[in-house]
């Protein structure tokens, strides 16, 4: 962790959940941090507390233009940037049947054209400095096919393949590529997504949604980080499902597919 003292680190969606708990543990090891989200007023506030090493940015991963200008702001005023945290996300809690084109079109734009925004904008530059490290979040639905988030896992999908196709051109460059993937975390990302279907008290109820500490995934992150980890997972649930679904995907289809059809989202097809 020592290896953080004085970098510069920009994280998007950096004001709640996960964002929040990066920027606070980077500060922690003495990173200069530039949390950017689209909750201007709640960016302003975690900077504030976070101390005179974070400053806050209003921007909204979807406009390639307002990354690019955060970027390169950054770049004039820090000399560059070290860590790239593509961390801004979205997600639908839906049946397939029940997902619409907007529900589609917007996690597209936020989970995925969110991180190719960044990219786009960062990698150049860390390639002509001949360092830098891009962490982007994924899930473990980038892992695994999770029913009921067909559209977010589709997009995690994207993520995890996109991160490790940079990685392997990165690496002749040094630059450093790394993809998150956690189980379900208590961010507002769970409890503000849209669900269509079953309650929310229903949906947070159920008890195979274990909600975990984002400053737990936070740590877990740095510490993938420090050791260049091509994939972080994250829980030990997220570990062997996916130890599993390398093994026999056709088991894990399986068991998820039975798991779905105990859900809440679940209903019979109309006759």
């Amino acid at each position: 962790m020592r290896a953080l003292a004085n970098q510069v680190a920009v994280v998007t969606g950096g004001a709640p959940g996960i964002g929040r708990s990066l920027a606070t543990q980077l500060v922690a090891h003495g990173a200069r941090v530039v949390i950017a989200d689209t909750n201007g007023p709640l960016a302003d506030e975690v900077a504030g507390a976070l101390g005179s090493r974070v400053r806050a940015e209003r921007v909204d991963v979807r406009d390639a233009e307002a990354v690019r200008r955060l970027v390169e702001e950054t770049v004039a005023r820090e000399g560059g940037i070290d860590l790239l945290f593509n961390n801004a996300g979205i997600a639908v809690f839906a049946d397939a049947r029940d997902t619409s084109l907007d529900d589609w079109n917007r996690q597209i734009d936020v989970n995925l054209r969110g991180v190719v925004h960044g990219i786009a904008a960062a990698y150049p530059l860390m390639v002509r400095r001949g360092r830098g490290h891009i962490v982007n979040t994924a899930s473990a639905a980038g892992l695994l096919p999770i029913p009921t988030n067909i559209a977010y896992v589709a997009t995690k999908h994207a993520v995890v393949g996109l991160s490790l196709t940079l990685r392997a051109e990165a690496r002749h460059f040094g630059v450093r590529v790394s993809v998150v993937c956690p189980g379900v975390i208590d961010t507002p990302i769970v409890q503000s997504a849209k669900i269509v279907g079953p309650t929310r008290e229903t949906v947070l109820a159920d008890p195979l949604l274990r909600l975990r500490s984002p400053d737990k995934l936070a740590a877990a992150i740095l510490r993938g980080v420090g050791r260049n980890r091509a994939i972080i997972p994250f829980t030990p649930e997220v570990r062997v499902l996916w130890a599993l679904h390398r093994l026999s995907p056709r088991l894990t289809v399986a068991i998820l597919s039975r798991i779905y059809k105990r859900s809440p989202f679940f209903r019979p097809a109309l006759s």
